[in-house]
């Protein structure tokens, strides 16, 4: 009887392990349009920064590569049986209670708004004709995105401060349609009061015109919002 051939945990390891951390996948997770997987952490860090697939640069989503991410089980499982102690040295990470800056909210268990109702936007620099701070407030390399009806312009402005890498001290205005925006407001408040409202913001199905339409088309609204940002300007 022939005898069965044993095969050691790193036979399996370009199975089992990271493209982007050389380590073992960790919550496994697939891109849908290529099919390659990695940790959820590492590829949903590396889309922060760009939508093609790390491992055969194609482009994963035109805008919201986030999309196409989905969490294989059914890996996970293998790998944990795979590699000895590889549960228990990640389960008490897992478990591990985190605390918020109110003190008593398990942070596993927020979604941070990914079930809301979702926007998108378009994050566009306004240049000011030499004002002071126009060489450090930059164009965005990938100006839209996406994200929920809930976010704030305060919101805004810290993911505006962290992608052109500002200094904490540094102080931008948002506006929309010319007006700045406050840093409590809503992006479905803005859209509701500020953009939806304005008449050049919606055009004809049949002409695209924005006045009166002699071809009684349907009006819809320009999509996505169009928020500008530059320097705060200092009117005092």
């Amino acid at each position: 009887m022939a005898t069965q051939r044993k095969h050691l945990v790193k036979d399996f390891n370009p199975h089992i392990t990271c493209y982007i951390c050389k380590g073992y996948l960790i919550k496994p997770t697939t891109v849908t349009e290529c099919l390659h997987t990695f940790c959820k952490t590492c590829i949903v860090q590396h889309f922060e920064d760009s939508n093609d697939c790390p491992r055969c640069g194609n482009q994963v989503h035109e805008t919201n590569p986030l999309e196409m991410l989905r969490l294989d089980n059914t890996l996970e499982e293998i790998i944990f049986k795979l590699v000895p102690g590889l549960r228990e040295h990640e389960s008490p990470k897992a478990d591990k209670p985190k605390v918020d800056e109110e003190g008593d909210e398990n942070e596993e268990d927020k979604d941070y708004h990914r079930s809301d109702p979702q926007i998108a936007i378009c994050l566009d620099c306004l240049r000011n004709n030499g004002q002071s701070g126009d060489n450090v407030v930059k164009g965005l390399m990938k100006k839209f995105i996406r994200c929920s009806t809930r976010v704030t312009v305060g919101t805004i402005k810290k993911f505006l401060s962290l992608k052109l890498k500002l200094p904490s001290s540094y102080e931008l205005d948002v506006l929309c349609n010319g007006e700045i925006m406050g840093k409590d407001h809503t992006m479905e408040f803005i859209y509701m009061t500020r953009w939806r409202l304005r008449g050049e913001n919606f055009r004809c199905q049949n002409c695209s015109s924005s006045q009166v339409c002699s071809q009684d088309g349907t009006f819809y609204q320009s999509y996505p919002m169009v928020l500008q940002y530059r320097p705060r300007i200092d009117f005092g």
